[in-house]
């Protein structure tokens, strides 16, 4: 999850994590830092709850 949506306990969906997970990528140019590495798999992680929740929901 990202620093700002866990310290406000907001729950962003699939769709707004994953532009920023694709922002992030076009802003490295397919090459990620070890600080951008870090934060794609905080972003994942969070995608990957966001993605659990909404299957949970629909169902």
């Amino acid at each position: 999850m990202s620093p700002n949506a866990e310290r406000s306990g907001a729950v962003r969906s699939a769709a707004v994590v994953n532009e920023q997970i694709r922002a992030l990528w076009e802003r490295a140019r397919g090459r990620l830092s070890v600080e951008e590495r870090r934060e794609y798999e905080l972003l994942v992680t969070e995608w990957a709850a966001a993605r659990r929740s909404e299957v949970v929901e629909a169902a």
